[in-house]
């Protein structure tokens, strides 16, 4: 199928210290922006926090997944969806890949990904939004009779029998 234009997009994680006989830092994503360039890099460090910038992250748009796009466009809050995962040598959380897809998210989390939400910006979501305008037409709903007009075969009652 045919591609649609990209945005680039860059992810935000940040690592914040907490107190807890448990663990000594959480890391959760902070944020994202229209991609800076260049490589993975720290922001901002202190005694509290550790930021870091992963640019890079490609979102298209593809005709088959219209719904997932319109579902996210017409939330209270459309947002990019950001799959985090840990590496396993420093135990620090990178971002794996990232969607603007409601449905793809879904999916990742459902195949245990832990996926976290970033508000998307003005221009991401009028992108997505023109595309959506542009590109998808929701099925018509179907209206289904009530089960209970249905008799024990499966069939429906005849007016006026029992």
């Amino acid at each position: 199928m045919r591609e649609y234009p990209m945005q680039k997009v860059a992810v935000v994680v940040e690592r914040e210290a907490v107190e807890s006989r448990w663990e000594t830092h959480r890391w959760h994503l902070l944020g994202a922006v229209p991609d800076v360039g260049g490589e993975a890099r720290v922001i901002h460090e202190d005694a509290r926090c550790l930021q870091r910038l992963h640019p890079g992250f490609t979102v298209n748009l593809y005709p088959e997944e219209a719904e997932g796009y319109y579902l996210n466009v017409s939330s209270k809050v459309p947002s990019l969806f950001v799959s985090l995962r840990i590496d396993e040598a420093t135990g620090d959380v990178y971002p794996f890949q990232a969607t603007v897809n409601y449905n793809e998210a879904s999916r990742w989390m459902d195949g245990g990904e832990r996926v976290e939400r970033a508000v998307a910006w003005p221009e991401l979501i009028a992108w997505m939004g023109q595309w959506v305008e542009d590109n998808y037409r929701p099925e018509p709903k179907k209206r289904q009779r009530p089960k209970s007009f249905e008799g024990k075969e499966g069939t429906l009652r005849k007016a006026g029998s029992s």
